[in-house]
């Protein structure tokens, strides 16, 4: 079972940028499909972000063209570039390594503990 472990959250003013990092042990990183989801108070945690075994990305409308995922085999990393950020992605956000079909990406039950992401406006 791949354990995941997030970082890169804090508090940041709105337009403004963080990075999130999330590195995976315990599995064949190369060989999953990693998502960032996001949940805010009171909201279902829900998909941002998807980056597949070849490379292809998907996003959730409100995130394109602001956020970028990208991934390092290399260091069994995945990251989330957020760019002219928004009060409304205050979240806690997790990654995940999954599996997908036809693009679509379907989380398995292992999470990291995620970090905090604040943006004030």
């Amino acid at each position: 079972q791949v354990q995941l472990e997030e970082s890169g959250g804090g508090l940041v003013q709105a337009g403004g940028s963080l990075r999130l990092s999330c590195v995976a042990s315990g599995g064949i990183f190369s060989g999953k499909a990693m998502g960032w989801y996001r949940q805010a108070p009171g909201k279902q945690r829900e998909l941002v972000a998807a980056v597949f075994v070849g490379g292809s990305t998907k996003y959730a409308d409100s995130v394109k063209g602001r956020f970028t995922i990208s991934r390092d085999n290399a260091k069994n990393t995945v990251y989330l570039q957020m760019n002219s950020m928004k009060p409304e992605d205050t979240a806690v956000y997790y990654c995940n390594a999954g599996t997908y079909r036809f693009m679509i990406f379907y989380p398995s039950d292992s999470w990291g503990q995620g970090t905090q992401v604040t943006v004030s406006s």
